[in-house]
């Protein structure tokens, strides 16, 4: 029996799939259908999934930043989405599948006989694993910045944080100098190494090397104070991803 999780904030996406999955995929067993990133971890952790299917846009907290939250990932993953300009990075992280919606049964079908396919092979953590080993084995060291006309490599090392405003990116270095990417977050998220960095909120993504400390703020999310004080940025963490920030830090 494989055990299946499903992670949709569409109602009628959720129910569609579980459908198809129990007339016609019976070796399939859904322990839960989650209507956000943040109930789905839940059930990640409660029922320890082999299979999770997942869509990419959702409020609060998408697919990627979902994964985004595991140092390494315990189950094989199928993004379902309605949307094809995510597949290439979707299989950056390490995707057994991609299905855009609605989900046929032919496709879904696919998908499992690689899931199957795989199992006979490899167990299903060691498998996610590797390949999650081996992405951020990949995980770059510099970052392609610019400074007026000039184009600058700047070790990420240095990299205080990232943060967006008007649609445009800033990277702020330890020395407090300003510089200017062409990469959105999400996409710099998908390239930077986890436990090193980490998205708290749509408008900022921080070097863990960088925070002296944080503290309760509206009594639900937190706030974030850099070691160099001269930056003076005022950075809070969501109350959604706050829980996900203290373990983040915790474990780094």
């Amino acid at each position: 029996m494989i055990k299946a999780i499903i992670i949709d904030d569409e109602m009628h996406c959720r129910k569609t799939l579980g459908i198809i999955l129990k007339e016609y995929c019976p070796e399939v067993q859904v322990m839960e259908q989650c209507s956000d990133a943040q109930t789905g971890l839940e059930a990640i952790e409660k029922f320890k999934p082999d299979l999770v299917f997942l869509d990419i846009e959702m409020p609060h907290m998408n697919g990627f930043e979902m994964l985004q939250q595991f140092s390494e990932i315990p189950f094989a993953v199928v993004f379902t989405t309605g949307y094809d300009q995510y597949a290439i990075k979707a299989f950056r992280f390490s995707a057994l599948d991609y299905l855009l919606k609605p989900v046929c049964r032919e496709d879904l079908n696919k998908a499992l006989e690689k899931y199957k396919r795989l199992e006979q092979h490899f167990t299903q953590t060691s498998v996610l694993s590797n390949f999650l080993q081996n992405f951020n084995q990949q995980k770059k060291t510099r970052l392609l910045v610019k400074k007026g006309l000039e184009n600058i490599s700047l070790l990420l090392d240095d990299v205080v944080l990232f943060f967006t405003e008007n649609k445009i990116v800033y990277v702020i270095d330890k020395t407090g100098r300003k510089y200017l990417t062409d990469k959105n977050l999400s996409d710099l998220e998908a390239d930077l190494d986890n436990k090193t960095f980490f998205r708290v909120n749509r408008q900022y993504i921080i070097n863990i090397h960088y925070i002296r400390s944080f503290k309760a703020y509206e009594r639900v999310k937190l706030q974030i104070e850099l070691t160099l004080t001269d930056l003076n940025y005022f950075i809070v963490v969501s109350q959604e991803t706050a829980p996900l920030f203290r373990k983040w830090i915790s474990e780094s």
